[in-house]
């Protein structure tokens, strides 16, 4: 798997609106992996293939209609950061692989203290190495808050 970033985009928002300035290829359709964190605690881990704006357009507009309600997050926080990362890669545009990443990424939140507060659903799909090193790429290139030292690199980590 080749993947880049992050891109770190600063969300400000409220339960009906939020305000985000997206990348030309964060609004691509390749495909993305991304991580919502607030107050350095990571709420929210999900993958897409269409535009950031739209997924996230989608993720406050939501009603339920049709099972789905949206970002449950929105109406805890106020602000937060998104983490962008992109696979060039992906045979046919495929979010397996990015899935599988995520799935392990939310592993090692979990393993860290707690799942992620937003983290409504996530797609399991058998992981190999690569995946679960890739997952712990991202999972160590952002700035958390962890209640206790991180399980998988073994550094201690401060929290406030």
């Amino acid at each position: 798997m080749r993947i880049t970033g992050p891109e770190r985009v600063k969300l400000t928002f409220d339960a009906q609106r939020c305000s985000a300035k997206f990348s030309q290829l964060a609004n691509s359709g390749i495909p993305k992996l991304y991580v919502v964190v607030a107050d350095k605690e990571v709420i929210y881990v999900g993958v897409a293939k269409r535009a950031m704006r739209e997924r996230f357009y989608t993720g406050w507009n939501s009603t339920g209609k049709h099972g789905y309600h949206g970002y449950a997050w929105r109406h805890t926080h106020t602000e937060a950061d998104v983490y962008v990362w992109y696979q060039e890669d992906a045979p046919e545009g495929s979010l397996l692989g990015l899935e599988t990443v995520e799935a392990e990424v939310v592993f090692l939140v979990r393993k860290a203290g707690q799942w992620p507060r937003g983290q409504t659903e996530i797609h399991f799909h058998p992981s190999q190495q690569e995946h679960r090193d890739w997952a712990t790429k991202i999972f160590e290139s952002m700035e958390l808050n962890l209640l206790k030292d991180h399980p998988v690199s073994g550094q201690q980590r401060v929290t406030s």
